[in-house]
């Protein structure tokens, strides 16, 4: 039986104005998505260095964490500001970059990826005081022309959905080992989300069985194995029920950790670590494409491309960033304190509306947004 090294991510986000919105609606609601943002501090602390977990936190989650009245709003509920010096603290986590706006890249102009690559990279090194190592792109959206830009981004590693991945042959690659990806002469390391896995992780299950899963699936692997489970931190009763004998990290991850340690054929790992001590050499191609979502496969994507609504909204979101870049050539030639604050202000307002959400949510997520 091969030894199996386990990789468990969560990637956290809430689009702008969400969390204010839930606090002056639904505090029940905003009280146990905040509470799962705090949660996993107390049990990362309880097992120190056994316990290894990935976290992405978007951009423009974390710029509602730093908002004051958001800050004053929730003082009842949990110290915002105090929950985030805590993640910084924590040694036994490994953040991973994402766009700071929650974009889905392969749909959103081109011209607009740097920013948004660069924007968030900036908040975590602000807010966190360390680099990210590796790449979690926004609903796993990912093109192979994203590639360089990772790359130049500081970016060693990017997950993406096993589902995509193919080898030089075309036929589809073993999710149980890293690969090496290459675009336009840059390459980076690419890691599979177990899909199966990751699924069971979002919608809750037992150790046991997961371990048991985990075994059968790679039992005619070579050692090591290496596998990715990737979910929503914060989404579905799983991770936001109160009681921690019935949540992800009472019921799953504390008695998980328990049963590695006195078994040792699985381990948690930090991706940047294991990709160190094993750097992939297979090459592979990543078919563009994005995670499951609910009943979607993720072949394409549909879920925020394809209503007329969302078409739309894409190509308004097109035509102001063509019109963004018109005038920042022009710049120069106004020098106005004035016309330079609009035009810093149009870019924000541009870039925030290529949130996934926005798309996903339709009409009245996007349109309600613009106007």
């Amino acid at each position: 039986m091969p030894k199996i090294c386990h990789a468990l991510g969560l990637h956290m986000h809430q689009p702008l104005g969400n969390l204010n919105l839930l606090l002056d609606t639904n505090r029940w609601e905003a009280q146990q998505i905040l509470l799962a943002y705090e949660r996993p501090i107390h049990f990362l602390k309880r097992y120190g260095d056994k316990a290894k977990v990935h976290f992405g936190f978007s951009g423009t989650l974390l710029e509602q964490f730093l908002d004051p009245s958001i800050q004053q709003k929730s003082q009842d509920i949990l110290d915002l500001g105090r929950m985030l010096e805590a993640y910084k603290q924590l040694s036994n986590i490994e953040l991973v970059g994402m766009g700071y706006f929650h974009p889905v890249f392969p749909i959103i102009p081109k011209e607009d990826w740097e920013e948004q690559l660069w924007l968030h990279r900036q908040c975590i090194e602000k807010v966190f005081g360390r680099r990210p190592k590796g790449f979690f792109p926004p609903e796993m959206g990912f093109t192979m022309e994203m590639i360089p830009y990772l790359v130049e981004a500081g970016y060693s590693y990017v997950i993406v959905d096993s589902a995509h991945i193919r080898r030089q042959d075309g036929q589809p690659a073993s999710p149980y080992q890293g690969y090496l990806a290459e675009w336009k002469g840059k390459s980076i390391a690419i890691v599979p989300r177990e899909r199966d896995l990751s699924n069971a992780q979002q919608s809750g299950m037992d150790p046991v069985w997961f371990m048991g899963e985990a075994k059968n699936k790679t039992k005619s692997c070579a050692s090591p194995v290496l596998i990715t489970t990737w979910t929503d931190g914060e989404n579905g009763g799983w991770f936001r029920n109160l009681s921690d004998s019935a949540n992800f990290w009472g019921y799953f991850f504390s008695p998980y950790l328990e049963k590695i340690e006195a078994q040792g054929d699985i381990e948690l790992v930090f991706l940047a670590d294991y990709l160190e001590q094993h750097p992939p050499t297979e090459k592979v191609h990543v078919q563009t494409g994005a995670w499951n979502v609910g009943s979607t496969s993720g072949y394409d994507f549909s879920q925020w491309t394809g209503s007329q609504s969302q078409k739309q909204a894409l190509e308004a979101i097109y035509r102001l960033s063509a019109k963004y870049w018109e005038k920042a050539k022009e710049q120069p030639a106004h020098s106005e304190p004035e016309y330079t604050r609009k035009l810093q202000e149009m870019r924000k307002l541009l870039l925030q509306s290529e949130t996934s959400c926005y798309l996903f949510w339709g009409s009245r997520g996007f349109l309600s947004f613009m106007n």
